[in-house]
């Protein structure tokens, strides 16, 4: 492969290996609404503590989140130009950008197949 690959199939990997969880799938759909912290995302998903801190660990290093501290709270959001609004058809739709590839965020009461 050239090194001008568009795909960057390593770093493609890694984003994908990244979203590999359900939970972190979720984490990304929360945190699409606005910033939340350990606590909020617990409560609002139902996965213990420890999880979400380990799941949030992978979004981090993958450089799909973001965490800033504030007070006592870490606020965690997605970093700048994962998350689009696209316009196709006259349809906004809402995507998670890896640059590599898009995926689309579903909404909760939308069945993948």
């Amino acid at each position: 492969m050239a090194k001008n690959d568009p795909l960057q199939p390593t770093r493609c990997a890694q984003l994908l290996a990244a979203l590999a969880a359900p939970e972190r799938l979720e984490i990304i759909r929360l945190l699409a609404e606005g910033p939340h912290n350990v606590t909020q995302i617990t409560q609002t998903l139902k996965i213990p503590p420890l999880n979400v801190s380990h799941h949030l660990n992978v979004l981090k290093s993958a450089q799909l989140i973001q965490g800033e501290k504030r007070g006592r709270f870490v606020i965690y959001s997605l970093c700048e130009g994962v998350l689009e609004e696209v316009i196709e058809a006259g349809i906004p739709k809402e995507l998670l950008n890896l640059g590599c590839c898009q995926i689309i965020l579903p909404s909760e009461g939308t069945k993948c197949n």
